[in-house]
């Protein structure tokens, strides 16, 4: 049986489709759906204009939203602070699903190339999302029983009218700042026997190189057409929307992989 989310002229455009994805409210719901789409280049208009909707993205009550410092701390070498470790890598990997749909149906005029690469983005967070989620069920938990922030988010809000500034403070920022904590956190986590989060882990590690990747070729790619030089552009947008100053220790080998230059390199090291 065809999949509902299979993109076809009987059902709507790529980006609308990401848009309706987006809406969805249950996390769990959303990924599954996700993983299902198989997405048809024929389907891509990059000219369509789509409205905004408030209800975007699609959240559900749980997990409870709190400012990051009323989160707990929680020893990993206890069932309940391992869970909650887990359950904050599914939430970022859940809000990361959010992020590449919505690139995928908010900005239009971009080759095709670019939706396609958004959303096999998606695609990839939500089977990161349900493996972690999987293994969060294995130690009794499940997502949202414990509370999580917003901050990707945010963000995304933030640069939601500036194509330029969502790739240099999410996929260049936010999310290059993963490549960064991994390695610390897998071993955190091999270090308390949990060897399944640890290949998790590993395996988007792995991924996660190549959606960074993505977001500096996109970055790179809107210099040249806006005639501007990457690197100054890059601290001018941080400064202008108040991104988090990057602190090491830094994945230097990952951010290379990942498409990051020397002088980019040396700089976050100064």
């Amino acid at each position: 049986m065809e999949s509902p989310y299979v993109t076809n002229p009987t059902h709507p455009t790529l980006r609308r489709l990401a848009q309706q994805l987006l809406l969805i409210r249950c996390a769990p719901d959303k990924a599954s759906a996700v993983r299902q789409m198989v997405p048809d280049p024929a389907a891509v208009d990059p000219a369509e204009r789509i409205g905004d909707m408030a209800a975007i993205p699609g959240r559900s009550e749980r997990p409870l939203l709190v400012h990051p410092s009323q989160l707990k701390t929680r020893a990993v070498g206890t069932r309940e602070g391992r869970g909650a470790l887990i359950h904050a890598l599914a939430h970022i990997e859940a809000n990361a699903i959010d992020l590449a749909l919505d690139a995928t149906w908010r900005f239009d005029g971009m080759p095709e190339r670019f939706y396609l690469d958004w959303l096999q983005v998606a695609r990839e967070e939500a089977l990161h999302f349900q493996l972690l989620r999987s293994h969060l069920q294995e130690m009794g938990y499940d997502y949202g029983d414990f509370p999580a922030h917003d901050g990707l988010w945010e963000m995304a809000e933030k640069t939601k009218g500036d194509l330029l500034a969502r790739l240099a403070l999410v996929p260049r920022t936010l999310e290059a700042r993963g490549l960064d904590a991994s390695p610390a956190i897998r071993n955190k986590l091999i270090s308390v026997g949990d060897r399944r989060g640890a290949d998790i882990l590993a395996l988007i590690l792995r991924d996660e190189i190549g959606h960074v990747a993505i977001g500096n070729h996109w970055y790179r790619h809107l210099c040249t057409l806006r005639g501007l030089e990457p690197g100054s552009t890059y601290a001018a947008l941080s400064s202008a929307y108040d991104a988090p100053r990057l602190k090491g220790p830094f994945n230097l080998a990952a951010r290379r992989a990942a498409g990051f230059d020397e002088a980019e390199l040396a700089q976050l090291c100064t």
